[in-house]
Protein backbone atom coordinates (compact mmCIF):
# COMPACT_ATOMS: atom_id res chain seq x y z
CA UNK A 1 0.00 0.00 0.00
CA UNK A 2 1.38 3.36 -0.99
CA UNK A 3 -1.15 5.31 1.07
CA UNK A 4 -0.59 5.79 4.79
CA UNK A 5 -3.26 4.78 7.31
CA UNK A 6 -4.88 7.69 9.15
CA UNK A 7 -7.12 7.89 12.20
CA UNK A 8 -10.85 8.37 11.60
CA UNK A 9 -13.66 8.82 14.12
CA UNK A 10 -16.67 6.51 13.90
CA UNK A 11 -19.95 7.27 15.67
CA UNK A 12 -21.71 4.30 17.30
CA UNK A 13 -24.92 3.64 19.14
CA UNK A 14 -24.55 4.38 22.85
CA UNK A 15 -22.99 1.41 24.64
CA UNK A 16 -21.95 -0.33 21.39
CA UNK A 17 -18.31 0.88 21.39
CA UNK A 18 -16.76 -2.42 22.52
CA UNK A 19 -19.00 -4.47 20.20
CA UNK A 20 -18.15 -2.26 17.20
CA UNK A 21 -14.42 -2.50 18.00
CA UNK A 22 -14.47 -6.29 18.25
CA UNK A 23 -16.67 -6.71 15.13
CA UNK A 24 -14.35 -4.56 13.00
CA UNK A 25 -11.32 -6.45 14.34
CA UNK A 26 -12.98 -9.82 13.50
CA UNK A 27 -13.73 -8.76 9.91
CA UNK A 28 -10.16 -7.45 9.48
CA UNK A 29 -8.76 -10.74 10.80
CA UNK A 30 -11.11 -12.96 8.77
CA UNK A 31 -10.46 -11.12 5.51
CA UNK A 32 -6.76 -10.53 6.24
CA UNK A 33 -7.10 -6.73 5.87
CA UNK A 34 -4.51 -5.67 8.49
CA UNK A 35 -2.84 -3.47 5.85
CA UNK A 36 -6.13 -1.56 5.29
CA UNK A 37 -7.30 -1.34 8.92
CA UNK A 38 -4.30 -1.85 11.23
CA UNK A 39 -5.88 -0.60 14.48
CA UNK A 40 -9.19 0.10 16.22
CA UNK A 41 -9.36 1.71 19.65
CA UNK A 42 -11.68 3.23 22.20
CA UNK A 43 -9.96 6.15 23.96
CA UNK A 44 -10.03 5.41 27.69
CA UNK A 45 -8.77 7.13 30.80
CA UNK A 46 -7.97 5.62 34.16
CA UNK A 47 -10.16 7.10 36.86
CA UNK A 48 -9.46 6.91 40.56
CA UNK A 49 -12.26 7.93 42.90
CA UNK A 50 -11.67 8.53 46.57
CA UNK A 51 -14.74 7.89 48.70
CA UNK A 52 -14.12 8.02 52.42
CA UNK A 53 -11.31 5.55 53.06
CA UNK A 54 -11.78 3.59 49.82
CA UNK A 55 -10.02 4.08 46.50
CA UNK A 56 -11.95 2.85 43.46
CA UNK A 57 -9.96 2.52 40.24
CA UNK A 58 -11.50 1.93 36.86
CA UNK A 59 -11.56 2.90 33.22
CA UNK A 60 -13.89 5.39 31.63
CA UNK A 61 -14.50 6.12 27.96
CA UNK A 62 -13.17 9.56 27.03
CA UNK A 63 -15.71 9.91 24.22
CA UNK A 64 -18.78 7.72 24.74
CA UNK A 65 -20.39 6.59 21.44
CA UNK A 66 -17.16 7.08 19.47
CA UNK A 67 -14.50 4.64 18.26
CA UNK A 68 -11.21 5.54 16.56
CA UNK A 69 -10.23 3.52 13.50
CA UNK A 70 -6.79 3.72 11.90
CA UNK A 71 -7.26 2.86 8.26
CA UNK A 72 -6.34 3.51 4.67
CA UNK A 73 -9.53 4.99 3.24
CA UNK A 74 -10.70 2.91 0.28
CA UNK A 75 -14.15 1.88 -0.87
CA UNK A 76 -13.59 -1.50 0.83
CA UNK A 77 -12.41 -0.14 4.18
CA UNK A 78 -15.19 2.47 4.21
CA UNK A 79 -17.80 -0.20 3.45
CA UNK A 80 -16.51 -2.59 6.13
CA UNK A 81 -16.54 0.05 8.87
CA UNK A 82 -19.74 1.82 7.77
CA UNK A 83 -21.71 -1.42 7.60
CA UNK A 84 -20.54 -2.81 10.94
CA UNK A 85 -23.51 -3.41 13.24
CA UNK A 86 -23.81 -0.53 15.73
CA UNK A 87 -22.02 2.06 13.56
CA UNK A 88 -24.13 5.11 12.70
CA UNK A 89 -21.51 6.73 10.48
CA UNK A 90 -18.19 8.48 10.21
CA UNK A 91 -17.57 11.90 11.73
CA UNK A 92 -17.37 14.40 8.90
CA UNK A 93 -19.60 16.40 6.56
CA UNK A 94 -22.38 14.24 5.07
CA UNK A 95 -20.75 11.20 6.73
CA UNK A 96 -17.72 11.63 4.48
CA UNK A 97 -14.79 10.50 6.64
CA UNK A 98 -12.34 13.25 7.58
CA UNK A 99 -9.03 12.04 9.07
CA UNK A 100 -7.83 13.46 12.36
CA UNK A 101 -4.86 15.80 12.11
CA UNK A 102 -1.56 14.82 13.76
CA UNK A 103 -2.24 17.51 16.37
CA UNK A 104 -5.68 16.04 17.17
CA UNK A 105 -4.24 12.53 17.39
CA UNK A 106 -1.55 13.75 19.81
CA UNK A 107 -4.16 15.64 21.89
CA UNK A 108 -6.19 12.43 22.20
CA UNK A 109 -3.13 10.64 23.53
CA UNK A 110 -3.65 7.82 21.04
CA UNK A 111 -0.07 6.60 21.45
CA UNK A 112 -0.25 6.49 25.23
CA UNK A 113 -3.92 5.39 25.09
CA UNK A 114 -4.66 6.44 28.66
CA UNK A 115 -4.26 9.32 31.00
CA UNK A 116 -4.53 9.39 34.76
CA UNK A 117 -7.49 11.19 36.21
CA UNK A 118 -8.08 11.14 39.96
CA UNK A 119 -11.47 12.31 41.16
CA UNK A 120 -11.91 13.38 44.74
CA UNK A 121 -14.91 14.82 46.52
CA UNK A 122 -13.16 18.13 47.23
CA UNK A 123 -10.96 20.73 45.57
CA UNK A 124 -8.19 23.13 46.56
CA UNK A 125 -9.49 25.62 49.13
CA UNK A 126 -12.20 23.25 50.43
CA UNK A 127 -12.58 22.37 54.09
CA UNK A 128 -11.88 18.70 54.81
CA UNK A 129 -11.93 16.33 57.77
CA UNK A 130 -8.98 14.04 58.48
CA UNK A 131 -10.41 10.51 58.85
CA UNK A 132 -7.28 8.52 59.73
CA UNK A 133 -3.67 8.83 60.83
CA UNK A 134 -2.15 10.97 63.55
CA UNK A 135 -4.35 13.98 62.67
CA UNK A 136 -7.64 12.02 62.74
CA UNK A 137 -10.55 14.24 63.73
CA UNK A 138 -8.82 17.48 62.72
CA UNK A 139 -10.37 19.77 60.12
CA UNK A 140 -8.31 21.67 57.63
CA UNK A 141 -8.14 23.38 54.26
CA UNK A 142 -6.76 21.67 51.15
CA UNK A 143 -3.86 23.73 49.82
CA UNK A 144 -2.80 21.53 46.90
CA UNK A 145 -2.93 18.02 45.45
CA UNK A 146 -0.19 15.74 44.16
CA UNK A 147 -2.11 13.30 41.98
CA UNK A 148 1.01 11.30 41.09
CA UNK A 149 1.67 10.54 44.75
CA UNK A 150 -2.07 10.61 45.59
CA UNK A 151 -1.49 13.02 48.47
CA UNK A 152 -2.80 16.41 49.49
CA UNK A 153 -1.27 19.23 51.49
CA UNK A 154 -3.80 20.17 54.17
CA UNK A 155 -3.47 23.20 56.45
CA UNK A 156 -4.62 22.20 59.94
CA UNK A 157 -4.78 24.24 63.11
CA UNK A 158 -3.25 22.69 66.19
CA UNK A 159 -2.28 24.28 69.47
CA UNK A 160 -3.35 27.67 68.12
CA UNK A 161 -1.00 27.50 65.12
CA UNK A 162 -1.62 26.58 61.53
CA UNK A 163 0.62 23.98 59.97
CA UNK A 164 0.58 22.24 56.60
CA UNK A 165 0.57 18.45 56.60
CA UNK A 166 0.97 16.16 53.58
CA UNK A 167 -1.31 13.13 53.80
CA UNK A 168 -2.76 10.41 51.56
CA UNK A 169 -6.02 11.29 49.78
CA UNK A 170 -7.62 8.28 51.47
CA UNK A 171 -7.21 9.93 54.89
CA UNK A 172 -9.33 12.99 54.16
CA UNK A 173 -12.91 13.62 53.16
CA UNK A 174 -15.03 16.64 52.36
CA UNK A 175 -16.50 18.42 55.36
CA UNK A 176 -20.27 18.07 55.17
Amino acid sequence: MSEEAKWYVVHTYSGYENKVKSNIEKVVENRNLQDLIPEVMIPMEEVTEVKGNKIDKGDRKLFPSYVLVKMVLTDDSWYIVRNTRGVTGFVGPASKPVPLTDKEVAALGVDTQRSANVQVGFKEGDNVVVTAGSFEGFTGVVEKFDMEAQTADVRVSMLGRETTVTMPLTQIKSEE
